[in-house]
């Protein structure tokens, strides 16, 4: 029986049941949520990471914008509050549009 001990989308449940297996779940309390939602984001970030092409790319940057609404939902923030840090953060510091790689700093 494979142990998977990880946060999966809200209706796995019943994808497993249809197949006609057991299985044994339960409901996370509000504060394991975000701890099982960061080690979530990894495990798609690493999916990312290793995606071969454009389609598997998207898919688990989908993944990853689907836990980013879990997380924002569970810190009891909006998107739109997100959106509006990302782009504070944006216009003080840049974006990543440009693609600038560095490399080193002199020391002073």
């Amino acid at each position: 029986m494979p142990v998977y001990n990880k946060l999966v989308r809200d209706q796995i449940l019943e994808i497993i049941e249809a197949d006609g297996l057991k299985y044994n779940a339960r409901i996370l309390e509000p504060q394991d949520l975000l701890v099982e939602v960061k080690a979530k984001m990894l495990e798609e970030a690493k999916e990312f990471h290793e995606a071969n092409n454009v389609q598997e790319s998207v898919e688990e940057l989908a993944d990853l914008l689907e836990l980013i609404h879990t997380a924002i939902h569970a810190l009891g923030v909006s998107y739109e509050d997100l959106e509006a840090i990302r782009e504070q953060k944006k216009a003080k510091r840049g974006g990543f549009e440009k693609a600038i790689y560095l490399i080193d700093v002199e020391d002073r």
